[in-house]
């Protein structure tokens, strides 16, 4: 089959469907770590008592159910472009509402339109990969208010093992349309130096980026890089 690359809506219909079919609890685990069986959990994201999150990038906001359920927010608003993933995640944890609020929509439109609205934004290996980190960065930092925190972890190299990249340079991954045809979308797989870099532009500061090391061995493993800052004053 010719690998084309093209445009369609949602090339994220089919991610999570075989796993929502036979798992519809809130999940009692929150991990970063890209095998999700290991690392640090939401203790990163510092005391969300009373707190405005955001989570970019959401997908069947399972990580944003998790903090309604398990920590005191005063709400979590879960982000993602996709139509198929918003539906998942409205008929798994729609009534959780409204302390969690599910939105359908691209992080960069919705962080344009909330300014000064959140005190932390995080990311697991969501919108933060795929989307201009020179776009979506600077609208990060103006939707969270003067010392929000964002915190948001992703790739530390390729899942074949190539090297990350030492710019900001985005590579085509391989996905699927809804009707199951192949088809390319980009990621942005950066090194440690290009995201502090970045961030710094954007607005950024105590900018940290730690190296989680993969504890799983076998093809499609990945180191995780964890990257915190909070939005200059």
């Amino acid at each position: 089959m010719v690998r084309v690359t093209i445009t369609p809506s949602d090339l994220w219909h089919h991610y999570g469907r075989i796993r929502a079919e036979r798992d519809r609890e809130v999940s009692d685990a929150f991990r970063w770590i890209w095998s999700q069986d290991s690392g640090p959990g939401p203790e990163v994201l510092g005391d969300l008592s009373g707190r405005v999150v955001g989570d970019l990038g959401a997908g069947a906001a399972r990580h944003a159910a998790h903090l309604v359920v398990h920590h005191e927010p005063a709400q979590v608003v879960a982000v993602d472009a996709s139509p198929g993933q918003y539906e998942m995640a409205v008929d798994l944890f729609g009534h959780l509402a409204p302390r969690l609020r599910i939105v359908p929509s691209d992080a960069l439109s919705h962080l344009k339109e909330t300014a000064d609205t959140y005190d932390v934004l995080y990311s697991v290996f969501g919108a933060l990969d795929f989307t201009d980190p020179r776009e979506l960065l600077p609208a990060a930092a103006i939707a969270l208010r003067s010392g929000g925190r964002l915190i948001f972890s992703t790739l530390a190299h390729y899942v074949t093992g190539a090297a990350a990249q030492p710019d900001v340079v985005a590579a085509a991954v391989p996905a699927r349309t809804p009707a199951g045809e192949a088809t390319t979308m980009h990621r942005w797989v950066l090194q440690e130096h290009v995201w502090a870099k970045v961030l710094d532009e954007a607005g950024f500061t105590e900018i940290t980026v730690d190296m989680l090391p993969s504890v799983v061995q076998g093809p499609r493993t990945a180191d995780t890089l964890l990257v915190t800052a909070v939005r200059r004053s």
